[in-house]
């Protein structure tokens, strides 16, 4: 396939699914040499099943494993390090990434556990996992979903995935877009299936899947976002990310550029979500450069509290993010907010926690 073509099939059977879709894309003609050391990078932000919409199905990633196995690639691994707060061996185990190890006898590297080194990523100093540099051609498998902070994620941004976690606070430290476009600069994505199969497209990590029963592929990262953002409803300039990767030489920001090529046709039509949860939600929050694990287990508090009835009952923003270290204010959630009058401890404290936390706090109020 081209660098201009997506090309998407639908259906239920997602193994096999993967392994057509590869197979039109001539995938195995686009790897160097049967030796080749391929890495596969799932997204797995948290121990939850794939079925929630935040996760990598691995029926995909047997589909890919299989395929390449079938065309004589023996050298795989799978590779993927999860969000702040929670252990990539614990969503290995809770996604099925397991099995698939124990079945094709493919390794999984942890990068929660590897050291990171320093890398220039076009003008900019990112630390990257050692072992991303032992990859010789890397397959991308980002889920296409929502993100409380950045709108969408899918190709570039499941790349946080391959550095420290100490360099991912470093990240939103540095207000996530940046980066996240320099980052695409440091590690070369060679070819990206996207799992476009039940992400949820209000948060990264799940719990209201969309259930489009697509899977994607794609071999420009920036392009691939950027008919991403269309697929969902957001211009390209609502992800600033995107159009700084094109400004960097990475890809092409122009979605309308895209030939989207559908190998067959849905059976039936999806309900696409009208309204957007996180939209409704974050004018209750005062964000100054929070971590994706803490704001993502904030946003599903608030709907609960929403749910309720009683979340206007809070009165004053919530605040959260690295911006409030050493300062002080009313109501806080996380560590960095220690200072605050009402806070509750945690890096990150987990959605009932903030949940009961906020309840208490609304019913002293």
């Amino acid at each position: 396939m081209r660098k201009d073509e997506i090309l998407a099939i639908y259906g239920t059977e997602y193994k096999e699914m993967t392994k057509q879709l590869l197979e039109k894309a001539d995938l195995a003609s686009k790897i160097p040499s049967r030796k080749s050391r391929i890495g596969v990078k799932p997204n797995l932000v948290s121990p939850s099943d794939a079925s929630f919409g935040a996760t990598t199905h691995p029926e995909v990633v047997a589909g890919i494993i299989e395929y390449l196995m079938e065309k004589g690639f023996q050298n795989l691994v799978m590779l993927e390090g999860s969000w702040v707060g929670d252990k990539t061996e614990e969503a290995v185990r809770v996604c099925g990434f397991d099995r698939l190890t124990q079945k094709y006898e493919v390794p999984f590297w942890d990068m929660q556990k590897e050291k990171g080194e320093s890398c220039s990523c076009a003008g900019m100093e990112l630390k990257i996992c050692k072992a991303v540099r032992n990859i010789d051609f890397l397959i991308n498998v980002p889920v296409m979903k929502g993100h409380c902070q950045t709108k969408i994620t899918c190709a570039l941004k499941n790349m946080k995935g391959l550095i420290p976690n100490a360099e991912k606070r470093r990240f939103h430290a540095m207000g996530l877009h940046k980066p996240i476009a320099h980052l695409g600069a440091g590690i070369r994505q060679d070819f990206i299936v996207v799992d476009n199969i039940c992400g949820d497209w209000d948060f990264e990590d799940g719990v209201n899947p969309v259930v489009m029963n697509r899977i994607m592929a794609a071999a420009d990262p920036v392009l691939c976002d950027a008919y991403v953002c269309h697929l969902m409803g957001y211009s390209v300039s609502e992800v600033p990310y995107i159009e700084m990767a094109q400004s960097l030489g990475i890809g092409c920001a122009d979605w309308k550029k895209a030939k989207f090529l559908e190998i067959n046709h849905p059976k039936k039509d999806t309900v696409i979500p009208s309204t957007r949860k996180i939209v409704a939600l974050k004018d209750a929050v005062e964000e100054v450069e929070s971590c994706s694990a803490c704001y993502g287990y904030l946003i599903p508090a608030l709907q609960r509290l929403k749910e309720e009835g009683i979340l206007e009952k809070i009165g004053t923003k919530i605040c959260i993010g690295q911006g409030y270290r050493g300062k002080k204010g009313n109501l806080g959630i996380g560590h960095c907010t220690g200072k605050f009058d009402y806070h509750l401890e945690g890096c990150p404290p987990t959605e009932n926690q903030i949940y009961e936390f906020l309840k208490k706090y609304i019913e002293e109020k």
